[in-house]
């Protein structure tokens, strides 16, 4: 069996070995259930997601940078500590480009609205199960534990697809 870790050391990698990332796609996912149910249509949802994960990454880069400061005394500086912050949030913003082309795919009637809304969904599990996978793999080279980490990964995406069923009928 090989050793999957080493494929894990790209720059697109260590963006998505982030809690950030993680993250980025439940939040992603909670606001496809409400702008779905909502609004319904892809636009709606498509703008809604867009500001929503805009806004936390800045929220989580003004956290960061604060954070930085208090830990440092100040000594790490203004520009060092939100640039420093921006690097490890970066992954909250970089998950959302999958569910927001799919969005935009509803929003330009290349797919139905409600599909595109659908498919996001359930893009962002099987990207929440990859991202478990990959996660466990760095340190474990069993398949089942890599197995587990992916279904609970994926469970937190599955949760929310359960939700929208719920109450969208």
């Amino acid at each position: 069996m090989t050793d999957d870790s080493s494929e894990l050391t790209t720059p697109v990698s260590r963006i998505l070995m982030t809690e950030e990332a993680v993250y980025g796609l439940i939040l992603v996912s909670g606001m496809l259930v409400i702008s779905g149910t909502n609004a319904g249509t892809a636009f709606n949802a498509f703008v809604t997601v867009l500001l929503t994960v805009i806004v936390f990454f800045g929220a989580h880069v003004f956290a960061g940078a604060l954070a930085r400061l208090a830990a440092s005394g100040g000594r790490s500086g203004i520009r060092s500590s939100v640039w420093s912050a921006a690097r490890q949030t970066f992954g909250l913003l970089f998950v959302s480009i999958v569910p927001l082309v799919i969005l935009l795919l509803g929003t330009l009637r290349v797919i139905d609205d409600s599909r595109a809304i659908w498919f996001a969904l359930i893009a962002n599990t099987i990207i929440l199960g990859a991202l478990g996978w990959w996660a466990v793999a760095r340190w474990s080279t069993h398949w089942t534990a890599r197995l587990i980490g992916a279904v609970i990964t994926a469970s937190f995406g599955g949760v929310l697809i359960l939700l929208k069923a719920v109450v969208t009928h």
